[in-house]
């Protein structure tokens, strides 16, 4: 199980400010449901710049919905200049901390609040994200610029780390030598030349994994569909699945049923596992 905080267990759980807002004037969506996460946040901002309400939808896990709802709670009450100076760290800290290898939700919940504060200012969407900076993470959609502000921001020191803020790299891992690349710049430091491999993972250890992920990851994403997914078999990087409930209906063949359950397990399990529907 991922160490969760009561805080996030409680969020999780029992989410505030659940849905849009019907008079929302400021809207920031982040993520997509292809890359596994996706957070649409609103906010009301009356004429003196505060934000008097805030609404979130998301698709995501534990942390995910646990970040998005802490951060609704946070911006009520505050002026729109106090709400840019929230940081990704600031809202894991009203979670009492998050797994490391979540901390990409936190950041993605402060993208969603620059994006919202951006659109009601009637500017683009926020640059770092959407029109500066070269594609290194093709499984992700991460540019040079976010690993470069995830660094900055969050005093980021190996690679893990920033897949761990950003999720760059979490996939195929074919972009790993590049993102060491730009933390080696960053850090001033001679880029590796070679990244250490894995341990190698017993068919056992794998399937351990991959029920884990499916339980506690991709599992909520789909019953909150009515859907749900029974593991059938692990062959090595091949993960063969059965899906239930209003899923049975699809395949995981579709493309966005197939990139959430894939690439939650090349993310969390191993890269290069493929999925099959029994």
């Amino acid at each position: 199980m991922w160490n969760y905080t009561k805080a996030v267990h409680d969020h999780f759980l029992h989410p505030h400010n659940v849905g849009p807002l019907k008079d929302a004037n400021a809207v920031g969506e982040v993520g997509s449901l292809t890359c596994g996460d996706a957070l649409k946040l609103y906010l009301k901002i009356n004429d003196k710049n505060i934000i008097e309400d805030a609404g979130f939808e998301t698709f995501g896990c534990a942390s995910a919905i646990a970040s998005s709802s802490v951060l609704t709670d946070m911006v009520k009450g505050m002026t729109v200049e106090d709400a840019l100076k929230l940081t990704n760290k600031d809202i894991a800290n009203a979670l009492g901390g998050l797994p490391k290898q979540k901390m990409h939700c936190s950041v993605m919940g402060q993208e969603a609040l620059e994006a919202a504060i951006r659109q009601w200012k009637g500017e683009p969407p926020v640059p770092h994200a959407h029109e500066e900076g070269k594609l290194v993470c093709k499984c992700f959609g991460i540019t040079d610029a976010q690993i470069i502000r995830a660094i900055r921001e969050n005093n980021l020191k190996t690679v893990e780390e920033i897949t761990n803020y950003t999720k760059a790299g979490g996939a195929c891992g074919s972009c790993l030598d590049e993102i060491s690349e730009i933390l080696a710049a960053e850090v001033k430091q001679k880029p590796l030349k070679e990244l250490k491999p894995l341990p190698r993972m017993t068919n056992i250890q794998r399937m351990q994994l991959v029920l884990k992920t499916i339980d506690e990851d991709i599992r909520p994403r789909l019953s909150a569909d009515g859907g749900d997914i029974e593991l059938v078999d692990v062959d090595g990087k091949r993960v063969v699945v059965a899906l239930k409930g209003r899923c049975a209906q699809c395949r995981v063949s579709d493309v966005t049923i197939h990139d959430l359950v894939e690439r939650a397990l090349c993310e969390h399990v191993e890269p290069g596992i493929v999925v099959e529907e029994a």
